[in-house]
């Protein structure tokens, strides 16, 4: 697998020099890889939301470098601008950063700063506007005039109609129900697998990303204490609870099987995965 973002030796140093110094990053060595679905997982204040931050440039290391394709984003004032273009973040709550009179003039902003012309643009807005499931008669409308899940879906448009490689999302379910999780799940997958675009993912939600992404990385304090599939850092259980962070439900019920005795995988995590194991349990427990 390629790499298209990643960082080397990271660190990052709030109110550096002052009696309130924090270090947020402490030598993280992160690599995302290209066409691939990453989530980043870790509790509040681990420094999750600092890392994503400094890929496409809105946060400057204290020290260490960050490459996209390649190229460290810091070498020059066009490297920076060319991140923040390949690199598209949307933050959590997304729909409190709508401002304009339009839908339609709100997801062509980032194509009008990239200096594209009225048909590309046009093309890119209307496109965006699909993957994220909004009909045509809603670009005319004002952003604010629509539901919650709906400005959710302009704003993560608006990232989307700059053709990132890279598409970061804070939390992007957050705040909504069960249908409207779906809905902005299957609107990201469409553009992962259309666009074959590197999607970055953060989230408290473990059961979102059990079920979502391909690999997990690890953030605590400051550090990435592991990472590799679901399989893999779900099976760290103890771990990531004492990091204060949960594990999925059928995760939690097969580490309590184990703790009772039961010969299973605590590594599970999915209801066919669970499936598999007791019938493997059950033909090991017969064939004894």
């Amino acid at each position: 697998m390629q790499p298209i973002v990643q960082t080397e030796k990271l660190n990052h140093i709030y109110s550096a020099g002052t009696p309130f110094q924090h270090a947020a990053l402490v030598d993280v060595d992160f690599t995302a890889y290209r066409g691939e679905y990453l989530g980043v997982i870790g509790h509040t204040g681990s420094g999750k939301s600092t890392l994503i931050q400094h890929l496409n440039g809105l946060l400057k290391p204290t020290s260490g470098r960050v490459l996209v394709e390649g190229q460290d984003i810091w070498e020059s004032k066009a490297a920076t601008r060319r991140a923040r273009f390949r690199v598209g973040l949307v933050f959590q709550y997304p729909e409190y950063q709508l401002f304009e009179e339009t839908c339609y003039k709100d997801i062509s902003f980032g194509p009008k700063n990239m200096g594209l012309d009225e048909k590309e643009i046009d093309r890119r807005v209307k496109e965006a506007a699909q993957f994220v499931g909004l009909s045509d008669s809603v670009l005319e409308r004002s952003p604010f005039e629509l539901s919650g899940g709906q400005k959710r879906r302009v704003a993560i448009a608006g990232v989307i109609a700059m053709e990132p490689a890279v598409l970061i999302l804070d939390e992007p379910t957050a705040g909504l129900d069960p249908v409207g999780v779906e809905q902005i799940l299957g609107n990201i997958r469409d553009y992962h697998k259309a666009k074959d675009a590197t999607i970055i993912i953060v989230s408290h939600s473990m059961e979102e990303m059990a079920r979502t992404v391909d690999r997990l990385v690890v953030v605590n304090d400051g550090r990435i204490p592991f990472e590799g599939s679901p399989r893999d850092v779900f099976a760290h259980g103890e771990e990531l609870e004492a990091m204060g962070l949960g594990i999925p439900r059928m995760t939690r019920v097969f580490h309590r099987l184990r703790a009772m005795g039961a010969d299973v995988d605590p590594s599970v995590y999915t209801i066919a995965q669970a499936k598999e194991a007791v019938l493997a349990a059950l033909r090991q427990r017969r064939d004894a």
